[in-house]
């Protein structure tokens, strides 16, 4: 691999996981995999709080992929410079 690679790699990371964690509600907390929704009772008319499976990652998603892309770009710099031959 070279070094352009990885940093394009670690790039479209950290796009894709900034992406899909705007699309999926930005979410300012922990990552979630279930989310309370409120429904009414039908026949008493009493609210109640019930759990719907639904993943909405948090900041600690965000983070993550910022370390993945830093360690990948990161990786790059171990890349020596290609000569040329004059």
């Amino acid at each position: 691999m070279s070094k352009k690679v990885l940093r394009m790699v670690a790039a479209i990371l950290i796009l894709a996981a900034a992406g899909m964690w705007l699309a999926m509600g930005a979410n300012r907390g922990w990552t979630k995999t279930s989310v309370p929704v409120q429904r009414t009772d039908e026949v008493t008319g009493i609210t109640v709080e019930d759990y719907q499976k639904r993943f909405v990652p948090g900041v600690d998603f965000l983070g993550a992929a910022l370390l993945g892309s830093g360690i990948l770009a990161g990786a790059s710099f171990l890349f020596r410079k290609q000569q040329t031959q004059s």
